[in-house]
């Protein structure tokens, strides 16, 4: 690639070529020839501190570069509620799904040696997959009070179901059960303290829906 393009880039010429096929040697020389330039595709490169040449010639040539557009603005993204996932009840990932951002195992052991045992809880637990925690988070937010302490996530009882599936029973030992229905009763309460607060709980099935609250914009 490198010897032909740099052959046919001296004639204004382009070359394609199935994927993993090979140009013989002969075909090379031949352009290499024809472009007059070396034969054995090298040149002569000089010091740019001494302005002395190398003791070998260097292979120079043009290659074909596939350049990938990363760009700061279609990056930056913020969310301050917004889909959660069904089965971890955890935020999406991704600008696209108005996902969170994503706090995995190094970042875990990056704020535990920092001390920041506070954010860290509060990060794995209420700004997670804590459904009763989040939801009595938000209202003492907006009754002003103080915010309770978190529950068992979410992502606990999904271990528990996948460990029951292999046939392994898992009791709780001296663990607080909510009554029946607690949790659906708080997410509600909940739901009616953001519409009055001119806030809104989006949920999964709000993406379902042909004609959802949340516009989801294309990826590209």
């Amino acid at each position: 690639e490198t010897h032909l393009g740099w052959a046919l880039s001296k004639k204004d010429e382009k070359a394609s070529l199935p994927v993993f096929d090979r140009v013989s040697e002969e075909t090379i020389i031949k352009e290499l020839k024809d472009s007059g330039l070396p034969v054995n595709g090298k040149a002569r490169l000089y010091d740019g501190k001494t302005g002395e040449a190398f003791m070998e010639d260097t292979v120079v040539g043009v290659g074909y570069v596939l350049k990938l557009k990363h760009m700061v603005e279609d990056k930056t993204h913020a969310r301050s509620t917004g889909p959660y996932s069904l089965v971890t009840q955890q935020p999406l990932g991704g600008k696209a799904q108005m996902g969170g951002q994503r706090l995995g195992e190094m970042e875990v052991w990056g704020l535990e040696g920092h001390r920041a045992a506070y954010a860290l809880q509060e990060m794995l637990t209420i700004k997670s997959d804590d459904i009763v925690g989040r939801a009595r988070a938000f209202e003492a937010i907006v009754k002003g009070l103080d915010i309770p302490e978190a529950t068992v996530p979410e992502s606990f009882k999904v271990l528990v179901r996948e460990l029951n599936s292999l046939g392994l029973s898992i009791d709780a030992k001296g663990g607080v059960y909510l009554p029946e229905g607690e949790v659906e009763e708080l997410a509600l309460e909940a739901e009616g303290l953001a519409k009055a607060s001119g806030a809104e709980i989006v949920a999964t099935k709000e993406l379902l829906k042909p004609e959802g609250k949340m516009e989801i914009e294309e990826q590209v």
